[in-house]
């Protein structure tokens, strides 16, 4: 299909119900289909919203096109959970049309105030020139799920922007609001953070750019999130056109994250005894991650798994992209932990401790599980997920716990190839002469591999044929390690 603008920003109604049964038929029947992750039940999924908890139920709402694996008319779809694991898709919640977001409703975040649940998002409009307007805009959901649009314009891009103005997140401090808004700067084309502030959620103060030290951050900021774990505030971004001497990175855009010390609502200051950042996954396909802090002070994050401008094998199937499991924050020496909330034990079916001594560990994993693997220190190996039994059909996993200390995820013989022009390998460093602890999602096109308890994460879409199905090492060797397969069910 040819992806015309018109045929892009066409109003939902113009899609029959046999057009959209057609659709959802295609992902339904996808081999690549996930089983515990959120995905589309048709279209495009991106950015994750509204991460929240309200009225007794964990709420995430994704950014949308339900009618093909495009960047068109955009909604948020929502899904509600009672665990941060069982996710159900309650359909489209918020949709565009109206005057603010005509042409899109584009990403944000929720607060809960009072017996409702704030959302704030950005409306994309576009005038008869195909000239862009970004709105923050806002819309409250009841106790029953129902959203009602606010009808005034929240806040109206400054003159000292671009058109590149969006993703607000919305946070209480005190009896505050403010709203942390990604922007580009008009006379200087690099990427911002702009902050703003009300009492009202009605009348807004511009407090300009948040003041920091983190130097350079390219073009644009996207999906600004401030959340505070163990005390401590943690911004995460998404910079694009981030300079390579500030952090090196293979993927198209990055997802970053740096740990401050305060940021002071009052002048609009962050304030860090550093200025690095940290890449908040080192694998392939994250970007656009939120977080936000619970009621009882945790913070969880989610991500979409997908990165903007590349093109996926799922496309061809008429869907694309995914969420990331949800994973719970910690900090320590001063290094960002990614956990998987501790609910992903009630998917599990079976588990088997895995044998000893042999270069096949488990012949038929399918493609839907969690493996935990200890590796003892001094030894190197290539571990082989997703296989054939051999290196060259698999996902590769090469570890080196000597010397050199390192991880190496290829998936360059994985299955379908793509994205190949941004690498076909990513590596980790780890410690030498340690112990190298790994918890492994496969998850039919995706993995999620977490490094010695979360401290790094390396995320991933892989498309391999059904028939592979083994984990295995890549020779017979004499190994020592630990660990256990365990089958998961999926989502209901």
């Amino acid at each position: 299909m040819i992806w015309t603008r018109e045929k892009r920003y066409q109003p939902y109604s113009a899609y029959s119900k046999v057009d959209k049964e057609n659709l959802a038929e295609q992902v339904s029947s996808s081999v690549y289909k996930p089983a515990f992750h959120i995905h589309p039940t048709s279209g495009l999924l991106n950015d994750p919203n509204g991460f929240s908890y309200f009225n007794g139920q964990w709420h995430i709402f994704y950014q949308a096109f339900p009618f093909g694996p495009v960047h068109g008319l955009k909604s948020w779809v929502h899904c509600v959970s009672d665990d941060l694991v069982q996710w159900h898709n309650l359909g489209i919640a918020l949709k565009p049309g109206d005057r603010y977001d005509s042409h899109g409703a584009y990403s944000g975040s929720a607060q809960v105030i009072k017996d409702r649940l704030f959302l704030m998002y950005t409306g994309n409009v576009r005038n008869k020139n195909w000239q862009r307007h970004s709105y923050q805009i806002g819309a409250w959901m009841d106790e029953n799920n129902q959203i009602t649009k606010v009808n005034q314009l929240l806040i109206e891009a400054p003159d000292y922007v671009t058109e590149h103005f969006r993703d607000p997140q919305l946070l209480k401090v005190n009896d505050d609001y403010f709203a942390l808004i990604g922007a580009q700067d008009k006379q200087n084309l690099r990427g911002e953070f702009s902050l703003y502030k009300t009492q009202d959620l009605k009348n807004w103060e511009d407090m300009g750019y948040i003041q920091h030290n983190l130097g350079d951050l390219g073009y644009m900021v996207e999906c600004p999130n401030l959340v505070y774990v163990d005390e401590k505030p943690v911004l995460i971004f998404c910079p694009q056109g981030l300079p390579q001497n500030v952090l090196p990175t293979e993927n198209i855009y990055p997802n970053v994250y740096t740990i401050g010390s305060q940021l002071d609502f009052k002048t609009g200051t962050w304030y860090s005894d550093t200025s690095m950042l940290n890449q908040l996954d080192n694998g392939f396909d994250v970007y656009a991650s939120q977080a936000f802090n619970a009621p009882d002070g945790q913070a969880y994050l989610i991500s979409w798994i997908g990165l903007p401008e590349i093109s996926y094998p799922t496309d061809k199937e008429n869907w694309a992209h995914c969420l990331s499991l949800v994973k719970r924050l910690k900090v320590v020496d001063d290094k960002l932990y990614q956990i998987p909330v501790t609910a992903m034990s009630t998917l599990a079916v079976v588990e088997q401790t895995l044998p000893q001594n042999q270069r096949v560990l488990v012949t038929d994993a399918k493609q839907q599980y969690e493996l935990r693997l200890d590796l003892a220190p001094d030894q190197t190996g290539n571990l082989l997920l997703v296989s054939d039994g051999s290196s060259n059909h698999a996902l590769q996993l090469k570890f080196d716990t000597n010397n050199d200390g390192y991880l190496i995820v290829d998936r360059s013989n994985v299955g379908e190839q793509f994205a190949t022009e941004y690498g076909e390998t990513r590596q980790v460093n780890v410690t030498s002469h340690h112990k190298l602890s790994l918890d492994i999602f496969v998850d039919h096109s995706i993995c999620e591999i977490f490094i010695n308890g979360g401290e790094q994460v390396m995320t991933l879409r892989f498309f391999a044929p059904q028939a592979q199905t083994m984990i295995a090492f890549s020779e017979q060797n004499k190994l020592k390690y630990s660990g256990s397969y365990i089958a998961l069910s999926g989502m209901e």
